[in-house]
């Protein structure tokens, strides 16, 4: 029997001892993704929740606003939190940055396990929100005064938020030195994967970021629970502290997470259409380091309504409307790789092209929210809840979902099955456009957002009672997709080891699963190696 053969055995015996010990990348990513899918469908029945609640007009399934507010606290940081940014800095990050630059493991194995650790830590915690008496009150921002005076635990909030960014910290010291100290001999900077670039994007915004909102946090639980006054107007602070420190780190966590979603679908889109990614270096250095390089500088948009000085709402305005350019070439980069491709339209392509469509009416609908003379009027209408939704929520969640198909046979060394993963992704598609086209037009029409009851808008039911299908809709779509999952995990047919035909160092030199240290024998990589040789 082979080394690679002993070890694919040894690793299809379950323990969960080694399980709860491992030290092994793929092991860790896939409890990364156990974590992140599981906040991903909790915070889902949340949305189900709300949106059950405002199908009609006076309370529907709750007389208690804290419940609602309870709801979308756990909703909006659940997902951003605990889905979208551990799904993608941590399972994707882990699954696939040593198998694509050909290292066997990361640089710190012990302190991967014990940012995953950490992370679930943060998982089980805000769990414990459905069963403490006094669970958080304070929606997902976590804005003073009201975080400060509500009887809610904030240190709850607090707590958990410190636990999920150590993690975060960890995984950025971790990867950044795996990307730049392990790469195989022949893989230079110049052929690296995309996904790796945005990879490594992300986790130099994390490390610098992730420490700022941890600052704000806890400045807020002194406030509460130790009498100081950072906060506070009446004593000599200000609630405008928090705001700038909170989306001092929260804008740039938009490109944290949209950056990996774009890595994948390049290498999805690269892959099914047969291509060289179209401007490769401009793609890199243009659109990803320029995405890294302007966004610290564009937080303020969200605080436009704050009494920021009018001189630093103009400067907002240009750079907001600046990051655009390098975010504009990422996505011609996409469109180039499409031009003149073989594209063969499998489950992962079509998350790819609902990506596309997604972002794009995201990132048209966010040009005029950049300017302040129209967001003022904008702010705190549903208009910004659909917008958010399109460009950050669930085009990436698209990815995130298309991205495992695509990794899926290498992960599990089964096939899914076709028909139910289209199907999946077509009621998600759908459901999607109903539920946040409607929203967007509500507040066009100038309905608020967070509102728990809307008995002064009770022309609005009738849209409300359809976007609330509409939502029940992606749910149903989601449960199609995790019925698929399994499905293939019982009766899926043995994957080949490159079932997609990839280029890529992990489908081309790696066996299906890969074995514990990845690569049996030491990589020799030709000359003319390159992630996305297709064409030759």
């Amino acid at each position: 029997m082979s080394v690679a053969s002993q070890a694919l055995t040894a690793q299809s015996k379950f323990s969960l001892k080694e399980w709860i010990f491992t030290t092994d990348h793929k092991r860790v990513a896939i409890l990364y993704l156990i974590g992140s899918f599981a906040a991903f469908f909790v915070a889902g029945i949340m949305a189900m929740l709300m949106r059950t609640e405002l199908a009609t007009v006076g309370p529907t399934i709750t007389s208690n606003p804290t419940n609602y507010n309870v709801w979308l606290y756990f909703h909006g940081a659940a997902m951003i939190l605990g889905y979208q940014i551990p799904s993608l800095t941590g399972f994707f990050a882990n699954y696939y940055v040593p198998l694509m630059i050909g290292a066997k493991d990361v640089a710190f194995p012990r302190l991967n396990a014990l940012s995953v650790w950490l992370y679930w830590m943060g998982i089980v915690l805000a769990l414990l929100t459905f069963v403490i008496p006094d669970p958080p009150d304070i929606m997902w921002t976590g804005y003073p005064p009201y975080s400060i005076i509500t009887p809610g635990n904030t240190a709850f909030y607090t707590f958990t938020v410190l636990l999920i960014g150590f993690s975060s910290i960890a995984g950025g010291v971790n990867f950044l030195t795996t990307i730049i100290r392990m790469r195989a001999p022949g893989i230079t900077w110049n052929k690296l994967n995309i996904f790796i670039w945005c990879t490594m994007a992300a986790f130099v915004m994390q490390v610098i970021f992730v420490p700022i909102l941890g600052t704000a946090v806890t400045l807020l639980s002194f406030d509460k629970y130790l009498g100081t006054h950072f906060f506070d107007a009446n004593a000599g602070g200000t609630p405008l502290i928090y705001e700038n420190l909170f989306w001092f780190y929260s804008h740039p966590a938009v490109y944290v997470i949209l950056l990996p979603g774009v890595g994948l679908i390049y290498e999805i889109v690269a892959t099914f259409a047969r291509n060289r990614v179209f401007n490769y270096k401009g793609v890199v250095y243009g659109g990803i380091w320029g995405t890294v390089l302007l966004s610290g500088v564009v937080w303020g948009h969200h605080i436009y309504v704050s009494a920021i000085p009018s001189w630093l709402a103009l400067i907002i305005t240009f750079t907001t409307l600046l990051i655009s350019i390098p975010v504009g070439l990422l996505v011609i980069g996409i469109v180039g790789t499409l031009y003149k491709g073989s594209i063969e339209f499998k489950t992962p392509m079509l998350y790819a092209v609902g990506f596309m469509f997604l972002f794009l009416i995201g990132g048209l609908t966010g040009i005029p929210n950049a300017m302040s003379a129209i967001y003022i009027h904008i702010h705190g209408t549903q208009w910004i809840t659909g917008h958010f939704h399109y460009v950050m929520a669930v085009s990436v969640t698209t990815a995130i979902i298309g991205g495992t198909y695509y990794v899926w046979p290498k992960m599990t060394g089964k096939m899914y099955n076709e028909t139910l993963g289209k199907l999946g992704f077509w009621l998600f598609f759908i459901g999607v456009n109903i539920t946040f086209s409607l929203t967007m037009w509500l507040g066009y029409k100038g309905w608020p957002r967070r509102y728990y009851d809307y008995s002064q808008f009770p022309q609005f039911q009738g849209t409300q009672q359809i976007i609330t299908a509409g939502s029940y809709i992606i749910f149903l779509g989601a449960l199609v997709t995790l019925i698929t999952w399994i499905h293939s995990l019982i009766w899926g047919e043995k994957a080949p080891q490159n079932p997609w035909g990839s280029k890529s160092l992990e489908w081309t030199h790696a066996p299906t699963p890969p074995p514990p240290g990845n690569y049996p024998e030491p990589l020799k990589l030709s000359e003319d190696w390159h992630p996305y040789g297709y064409g030759k």
